[in-house]
């Protein structure tokens, strides 16, 4: 009997064990498993993409799982007439572990998806990606379209296509983007949005009404006056538009900073302007113009290009560019297409009978990180996208 209850307690302290480690073990499951979807996904579409066909995605919009635990104990016996005595003792006992997922998945389509898959970039996911630590050149090389190059008044002179069936105007767009990869290695490159302050001032018979002074600062407005008369200004600090330049735009006036901005305001939203000056770091190249970026959607159509007779090579720097840039590869984001599964452990999917991978090099992973987070920030919220298709097991 000693024996059945010890038995008998351990089995109760096995089954409080495996609740926490089921679970353990689910929760890394699933995450694991989705996101491995979400990148299989990803190329699956540009292996349709490179086969002139529409593109098309589906998420896990939720993961319901019911765990179920259970523990049984059994004890049976043999009397003989005297009491005393036992025979055929017999115990059973038990542990049973069940899992019931239930997911729900969104084919993502519609308008608004659509629209947000083909509508270019903003300014600030590129500020994002380059804060964040990625290769500026790397980026630039899968977000942008090109360099528009401009004069200083704003006026638009000559387009740098960053697409090897145009191969000048991609050889030059490279060299750019090396560039500014040099500078930024060396913390001579400054990417941000610029901040100033905007003022305006008027000539007042008295200080501004109490109630004007509060609307002012719901507004983010400041009244101050301006010593040695009636003279007030009304301020507000800004943060406007994203630039990169070979200078600190902190050493400028406030007047040039809002001069600045206007220049960049005058672009789109998808533009970034560049301002590389002539005395500062660099500036031997000198460059005034506009990052434009891309959609979503010709990012992956130009990763699916470089699989076809548009594929890009490789491009030496130039001679202005130190020798600090250590990467260039001939791809922005090299996909491998092979007839037997790859033995690397890099994301792949296989589609018309063949693999399609990201090349095992770390240049290559980490391109196609950049290329998962921009899905990412393309598919927010699709719990109000479709109706969900629900599979239980």
């Amino acid at each position: 009997m000693m024996r059945v209850a010890v038995l008998a307690g351990l089995l109760l302290a096995l089954s409080g064990c495996l609740g926490p480690v089921s679970l353990h073990q689910a929760v890394l499951g699933y995450d694991r498993t989705v996101s491995q979807v979400e990148q299989e996904m990803l190329l699956l579409n540009i292996a349709r993409l490179r086969h002139r066909l529409p593109v098309h995605f589906t998420v896990t919009s939720s993961i319901a799982a019911t765990f179920d635990y259970r523990t049984s104990v059994g004890f049976s016996g043999t009397y003989t007439a005297n009491p005393t005595w036992f025979f055929s003792p017999t115990v059973s006992v038990g542990a049973t572990v069940a899992e019931n997922p239930t997911l729900s998945i969104v084919p993502v389509q519609g308008r608004e998806f659509t629209e947000r898959v083909l509508t270019p970039m903003s300014e600030g996911k590129f500020e994002f990606l380059v804060f964040q630590g990625s290769y500026i050149d790397m980026v630039m090389r899968l977000m942008a379209d090109g360099i528009a190059v401009q004069t200083r008044e704003g006026r638009f002179e000559r387009f740098i296509l960053n697409w090897p069936t145009r191969p000048k105007e991609y050889e030059e767009f490279r060299r750019i983007a090396l560039h500014l990869a040099w500078l930024n290695a060396n913390r001579k490159l400054f990417v941000g949005r610029l901040s100033f302050t905007e003022t305006a001032r008027a000539t007042l018979s008295g200080p501004p009404p109490a109630e004007e002074i509060r609307n002012a600062m719901e507004k983010d407005y400041r009244w101050q006056q301006v010593p040695g008369g009636n003279t007030y200004e009304l301020t507000r600090r800004v943060t406007g538009r994203v630039v990169i330049t070979n200078y600190d735009p902190a050493t400028l006036t406030d007047a040039e900073r809002a001069e600045l901005n206007a220049r960049a305001s005058n672009n789109p939203a998808n533009f970034v302007l560049i301002d590389i000056r002539p005395e500062h770091p660099g500036g031997d190249w000198p460059l005034f113009g506009a990052l434009k970026l891309r959609s979503f959607h010709l990012m992956l159509d130009f990763v699916a290009d470089g699989g076809t007779a548009a594929q890009e090579y490789g491009v030496a720097k130039d001679p202005r560019t130190g020798e600090e840039v250590t990467e260039n590869p001939s791809r922005a984001l090299a996909i491998e297409i092979t007839e037997s599964a790859p033995s690397t452990e890099s994301p792949r999917t296989g589609y018309r009978g063949r693999y399609y991978s990201v090349a095992d090099t770390a240049w290559d992973r980490t391109a196609f990180r950049i290329l998962y987070q921009g899905f990412q920030m393309t598919v927010t919220d699709v719990s109000q996208v479709g109706v969900p298709i629900t599979i239980s097991k």
